[in-house]
């Protein structure tokens, strides 16, 4: 079946929602048919497809139907030897991908900027992490740049590595030469995985960076929610060639996958890969061309931030301002006031993202935009926070294996003591959800005045009492 003009799976769920079905299983709404007044109207019409696995409608654990047709559907428009649905998010697919090829031990190669599922992954298989930094771009005024060099460089100090994990694109849309790195991983036999959650639309084409399942990766997951047309939660994992085990993937989503999957997840991944593989270059260009007409309403708006210009390296569908004189967070809440909602902030940017539509009123956007220089402007009055760029290893161990760190106590330290000892949390900044400060990881001072600048400039954390310090290793001061 390579017709990419079905969806199986979600015409299966709209013709038994026809045959008026009594319901005799579960889930307990029959169809929306129980259900409170509140709130009836807005979850009428999906509750009719929330089904479970009853006969014509498969099993995404052992799929056989029309979820299997969906899947595989799936596979041949991103061109993999076989796809997966996931309704538990990327953060399922990058655990099952890592468990499927790391075992405790193992020495495994990842990028210092990875999603916490990555390094959750990594923990839970026992594996020992060797991180790489990428490296600083002006351009982008991040660390965006992950090099060839850095990872044949870590690939010939640890030559016993079992994988290599990168993230590909970051989260503000920005790529790297993953061509070559993918050369060079498969030339030490090394399996290369992918976390590509925010580009699933790079199976479009140009003006799109390459995906990286066209760059040879071996095992890909993407977030069809992020920049698709999907529901939160539903991504797709891909895998091709024969140096990652297949067999082994499919048992670890069984276990770490609900065993009663959302049918409306599933539809929503039947219908986003539909709704790529109907794109029309004119389309797309009227998208674009939204995009550049919103991207000038923002120039125009004010002096008080810079639209990053784009290159070949960068999502078009991403937008980033850096802001002049005040923080991102800062620039994020005024936006916020105005009823216009940033993807996330930075100490010195704001993220904000686009759909594969145009589907935003320019005007009202003009509009709400009218008083954010004067708004900006008087933020910048009262800005008084020093922001320092932080630092990473170019190449980067533990400091205490997450092996060892299991049977470790740890012990509550205020921040003024916790300097010299090994943090036993991760300490995420979220969103992105990317470990400033890694669980393992010996807590230097520029850590501590990082971490208390971005509480003081407004940033939110994952971490429970991070404003007066953190839990560290007991015993382990240097």
């Amino acid at each position: 079946m390579h017709d990419q003009n079905q969806t199986p799976l979600y015409d299966a769920l709209i013709h038994h929602m026809k045959q008026a079905p009594f319901s005799f299983h579960v889930p307990g709404h029959k169809f929306g048919q129980v259900w409170p007044d509140k709130g009836q109207g807005i979850f009428s019409s999906i509750l009719a497809i929330d089904a479970t696995e009853i006969h014509g409608l498969d099993d995404l654990h052992s799929p056989e139907g029309v979820i299997a047709d969906a899947q595989d559907l799936a596979s041949q428009y991103f061109g993999s030897d076989e796809s997966f649905f996931l309704v538990n998010g990327s953060t399922t697919g990058n655990i099952a991908m890592i468990l499927s090829v790391c075992q405790r031990g193992d020495i495994v190669i990842v990028q210092r900027n990875s999603h916490q599922s990555v390094l959750h992954g990594i923990e839970l298989a026992g594996a020992s992490p060797v991180f790489i930094s990428p490296e600083f771009e002006v351009e982008t005024g991040r660390y965006s740049k992950l090099s060839a060099e850095s990872v044949q460089h870590a690939i010939t100090m640890y030559p016993d590595a079992k994988a290599v994990c990168l993230t590909y694109p970051d989260y503000f849309g920005r790529t790297y030469d993953l061509n070559r790195v993918v050369e060079i991983c498969h030339a030490h036999n090394l399996p290369v995985l992918v976390d590509e959650a925010h580009g699933v639309h790079f199976q479009l084409g140009p003006p799109f960076p390459t995906s990286a399942l066209r760059f040879g990766a071996d095992a890909v997951v993407q977030s069809a929610h992020k920049m698709a047309p999907a529901m939160t939660m539903s991504s797709y994992l891909h895998c091709q060639g024969d140096q990652f085990p297949v067999f082994k993937l499919k048992h670890y989503l069984k276990l770490l996958q609900s065993s009663s999957p959302s049918y409306p997840l599933m539809a929503s991944l039947d219908l986003a890969r539909y709704f790529l593989a109907q794109q029309t270059g004119d389309e797309l260009q009227s998208t674009l061309s939204v995009i550049h007409e919103v991207r000038q309403i923002f120039k125009q708006a004010t002096s008080h931030w810079e639209v990053k210009p784009l290159s070949d390296y960068d999502d078009p569908l991403k937008m980033t301002l850096e802001t002049k004189n005040l923080t991102g967070f800062d620039a994020a809440a005024v936006l916020e006031s105005l009823k216009i909602y940033p993807e996330l902030a930075t100490s010195k940017q704001v993220l904000l993202t686009f759909g594969l539509s145009p589907h935003m009123d320019l005007e009202l956007l003009k509009h709400r935009l009218n008083g954010v220089d004067s708004q900006l402007k008087n933020k910048q009055k009262h800005a008084t926070i020093k922001i320092d760029q932080p630092s990473f290893p170019k190449i980067q161990t533990l400091d205490i294996s997450y092996s060892d760190l299991e049977g470790s106590p740890s012990e509550w330290a205020d921040w003024s003591q916790a300097v010299g000892y090994v943090s036993a949390e991760d300490v995420i900044p979220y969103p992105p959800g990317i470990p400033l400060l890694m669980k393992g990881e010996r807590i230097s001072n520029d850590h501590r005045k990082q971490i208390q600048s971005l509480l003081a400039q407004g940033a939110r954390f994952q971490n429970e009492r991070i404003e007066s310090g953190v839990r560290v290793v007991k015993g382990e001061l240097s």
